[in-house]
C-alpha cells in the first residue's frame, strides 16, 4: 500500500520562503512522475510543479521563477521549494506520485496547507 505524507505548510508572510516535502511509504515500482498540485477554496486543482524519474521538471507559469521542485532519488522523497512567496499562493498542496506497473496507479497525499498573508 503506497501512502504520501506531506509537511511543511504553514502560515508566512508575503515574500517569504517556505518547503514542502512528500515522503513515500510502499513499494514504488514503475515511479513515472511526481507531481505537486494546489487548490484554493472555489478554484478548481492546479498542477503547480512535476517532475519525472528522469529529473525533467515542469511548472506552472503562475509559479516560474519562483518554485522548485525537486527530489532525493534514492527515497522517493519530492520537495517544493517556494520562494516570493505571495497571497494568491494560498491553497492546500498535495504531493502526486504516479506509476506504471502493468496498468497506471495515482496516489495522493492528504495535503498540507499554505496560507500566505499580505
Amino acid at each position: 500500500q503506497v501512502q504520501l505524507v506531506e509537511s511543511g505548510g504553514g502560515l508566512v508572510q508575503a515574500g517569504d520562503s517556505l518547503r514542502l516535502s512528500c515522503v513515500p511509504s510502499g513499494k514504488m515500482y514503475g515511479l513515472t512522475t511526481m507531481n505537486w498540485w494546489r487548490q484554493a477554496p472555489g478554484n478548481q486543482r492546479e498542477l503547480v510543479a512535476s517532475i519525472t524519474n528522469s529529473d525533467i521538471t515542469t511548472y506552472a507559469d503562475s509559479v516560474k521563477g519562483r518554485f522548485i521542485i525537486s527530489r532525493n532519488s534514492t527515497k522517493n522523497i519530492i520537495y517544493l521549494q517556494m520562494n516570493n512567496l505571495k497571497s494568491e499562493d494560498t491553497a492546500v498542496y498535495t504531493c502526486n506520485f504516479q506509476r506504471f506497473w502493468l496498468r497506471r496507479y495515482d496516489h495522493w497525499g492528504q495535503g498540507t496547507q499554505v496560507t500566505v498573508s499580505s
